[in-house]
């Protein structure tokens, strides 16, 4: 099971939480990624209304994402709210919580390469990495897509030569497409010949970037579609102004006319392999 470097969580962290006991004034929880460390709920943080039971809005053994309110170290109190989480937020941790438990897997098999047990890998690689990340599986995402070299003075030799084809056969790098039209007109004989020039360099020019892939598609004169795939939304825009510029120099230039469509926003996060 995932767990934390640090001792306790912080107030205002979402915390995976395990209902150990109800009673009627409210319920304490386990939580699962800080080992031997446990919360209380009031009745009053179960939801947003009032709760005349409530058993009717958690049971002993369910799971939940709860939010830390308050904390004090030196009594070893932590109070949670499941009334203070949305759906949204909820989404995330346990996404999170996810990704941690793939982290962790991928550790115990590096783990079990160099001959160490797992409580050696955590110490040396999971906190260092959790402390500089945020979360290790990112630590292992930026490895898989910039070079284990970015592990470098945070974890040893050794562990970086164990992990290295562990992170490239298991890890996924998240990317992110997004999606235009252009409307296209060059009214000379060899108009079509000019548009597919002028798409194919803007094309090959986004391409040069390894972690760049554009993709255009006739979807009937005189519009063309443009897929961009890039590590992440804000730089799949930067290089659709950049392609769209360069388009409309080229179509002016020709005496043309080129007008960029902006649908509704659609993102799309799509997995592709690291090597």
């Amino acid at each position: 099971m995932p767990r934390k470097a640090r001792e306790y969580p912080e107030e205002g962290e979402f915390v995976v939480a395990t209902v150990k006991s109800i009673h009627p004034y409210g319920a304490f929880l386990k939580l699962d990624e800080y080992p031997g460390k446990e919360g209380f709920m009031h009745i009053s943080e179960v939801a947003s209304t009032w709760v005349k039971n409530i058993r009717d809005h958690v049971k002993e053994g369910q799971k939940i994402v709860a939010k830390v309110i308050r904390v004090d170290p030196s009594k070893g109190h932590i109070d949670l709210s499941l009334k203070r989480v949305n759906q949204q937020q909820r989404k995330a941790k346990l996404q999170e919580y996810k990704r941690a438990q793939k982290a962790e897997n991928l550790l115990k098999m590096a783990a079990e390469k160099t001959g160490k047990d797992f409580e050696t890998a955590w110490r040396e690689v999971w906190v260092p990495l959790e402390e500089e990340y945020g979360e290790v599986y990112a630590a292992f995402e930026d490895a898989a897509q910039n070079g284990m070299e970015v592990l470098q003075g945070l974890i040893s030799d050794e562990w970086i030569e164990a992990l290295k084809p562990i992170i490239e056969a298991y890890v996924e790098i998240p990317t992110v497409t997004i999606d235009a039209e252009f409307e296209i007109t060059v009214p000379k004989p060899n108009g079509i010949e000019i548009i597919k020039e002028a798409l194919i360099r803007a094309r090959d020019r986004a391409n040069e970037e390894r972690e760049i892939e554009v993709k255009f598609s006739y979807q009937g004169a005189p519009r063309y579609r443009i897929d961009i795939t890039a590590p992440d939304y804000y730089k799949a825009e930067a290089v659709l102004e950049d392609i769209a510029e360069e388009i409309l120099r080229v179509i002016k230039e020709a005496g043309g006319e080129a007008t960029l469509i902006r649908k509704e926003k659609r993102i799309k996060k799509v997995k592709k392999r690291g090597s």
